[in-house]
């Protein structure tokens, strides 16, 4: 049964439920089981296993704040190289999903649904229960699965610091 926190987020006025613990530098990161916007499962770690992985967690892409960072991350990804790969994860439907990124012309950032298991809303401390949506944060996973860079959004318009994200992966690759 996973950690259940109030006081951490607020939507509009009211305070939401945080379901998971958060993670911090150092921890091991958890794999997760997602889906595709063509609805396959795939293991946010496992299928990605020996690259550094930028993992953005989002309320939904459709909303201003969640599009400008998935933006802004496919941009950076052609910078990156093949070696980082960047996970934008939000409780959009698969189909949802694949409508945006057509729409957006973003194909360099994975957009994947959490929306059937709630895995990694629970393992990673982002899932929102009243609301059944994601807080934002974004993680830095290195080769070897650890996290090295952590930061969850006091507020969910909040957009990461994109310099420090960058640093960070960049830094893991070595």
């Amino acid at each position: 049964m996973a950690t259940e926190r109030k006081g951490l987020v607020k939507f509009g006025e009211n305070e939401v439920t945080v379901v998971g613990d958060d993670l911090k530098v150092g921890d091991k990161a958890p794999d997760f089981l997602v889906h595709t916007m063509d609805w396959k499962p795939l293991r946010g770690l496992g299928d990605t296993q020996g690259k550094v992985r930028i993992i953005g967690s989002l309320p939904s892409l459709n909303t201003s704040v969640c599009d400008r960072e998935t933006r802004r991350f496919n941009e950076a990804a052609s910078q990156l190289g093949e070696e980082v790969v960047i996970e934008m994860i939000s409780m959009d439907l698969p189909f949802t999903l694949k409508n945006w990124c057509g729409a957006a012309g973003v194909e360099r950032v994975l957009t994947l649904s959490d929306h059937m298991t709630a895995e990694f809303g629970e393992k990673y401390g982002v899932l929102l229960k009243e609301l059944r949506i994601l807080r934002r944060a974004i993680f830095v996973v290195d080769r070897n699965d650890t996290l090295t860079y952590v930061a969850y959004m006091p507020a969910l318009g909040d957009e990461p610091d994109y310099e420090a994200v960058l640093a960070a992966a960049k830094a893991a690759l070595g």
